[in-house]
């Protein structure tokens, strides 16, 4: 009972915690229509992890996190800066390919280790079972922090992902939003892999937009869905013995189908309000 008890309070508290960061950060990716972004980083995220072991760096260390940052510093430089000025290729075009070549480099690299294909299997699933103490308060101190970067700076970058083309240095301030979004990456990918960390940023965010366009309003919507869906699948893992990534995953995503039915029962017509600043 004291080990059951254990098990789901470590994951209560992480789940807590990242379902609050990043359906902010997913309400920003989305309406920015740069719904890949994240997933390109999370792959990033994943090759310096496999990458690292190739070289004989165990993965969860200092080295091997150090290497998953330095991949998505440099996918957050691509995402910031290479934004082709013609309309015949979207931004979104750039980072599918990014995520396109990282995916490949993985499987490239993983090709040449021996069990290669159960590190991207792994880099895929996480290891959330596992995840201890030091660790969740590790990713909750990081994650406060980043969390008063975008409280200092909201407006800023709330005007920056309404539209505004006013704001000064917008390259400068993409690459900040990119790097919190790769820091981030880089915590939650090696523990809940690249699927779930995705499904943590864009499913809770896309069933709050589909309500509001008011930033707090949407905000609380989507982390009371994101933590509610994600402890709902918590539970059906633990309890009947389901797979613990895939098990949360395919909770949002019944949550995001559900909302998806609710809101075409309760309107008809685009959301009305206007978005908050």
């Amino acid at each position: 009972m004291l080990k059951t008890i254990h098990f789901l309070s470590i994951q209560i508290v992480l789940l807590a915690v990242v379902t609050s960061v990043h359906t902010y950060l997913g309400l920003h990716v989305i309406r920015r229509g740069i719904v890949f972004s994240d997933l390109a980083l999370d792959q990033l995220a994943a090759l310096g992890v496999i990458v690292g072991v190739g070289i004989g760096v165990q993965g969860g260390t200092a080295g091997s996190y150090l290497l998953s940052f330095v991949a998505v510093l440099i996918g957050a430089v691509l995402l910031a800066y290479v934004k082709p000025s013609s309309s015949r290729i979207p931004h979104e075009a750039v980072i599918g390919i990014i995520y396109c070549l990282a995916l490949v480099a993985c499987i490239m690299v993983a090709d040449k280790i021996p069990g290669g294909n159960a590190y991207v299997s792994q880099t895929l699933s996480g290891t959330m079972l596992w995840v201890s103490w030091p660790l969740v308060w590790i990713t909750v101190g990081v994650y406060v922090i980043l969390s008063l970067f975008h409280y200092v700076y909201r407006h800023r970058y709330m005007a920056i992902t309404d539209g505004d083309t006013t704001v000064p240095n917008e390259n400068r301030w993409d690459l900040l939003f990119f790097i919190t979004l790769g820091i981030i990456t880089v915590l939650i990918v090696p523990i809940a892999g690249v699927l779930l960390a995705y499904g943590f940023l864009m499913i809770p965010a896309a069933i709050a937009s589909l309500f509001t366009k008011d930033w707090g309003k949407a905000l609380k919507l989507g982390w009371g869905v994101g933590f509610t869906g994600s402890l709902l699948g918590l539970l059906l893992s633990y309890f009947l013995n389901f797979p613990y990534g895939p098990t949360l995953v395919l909770t949002l995503g019944f949550l995001f189908l559900t909302a998806l039915g609710i809101r075409a029962f309760l309107f008809s017509n685009p959301v009305p309000e206007r978005s908050a600043r």
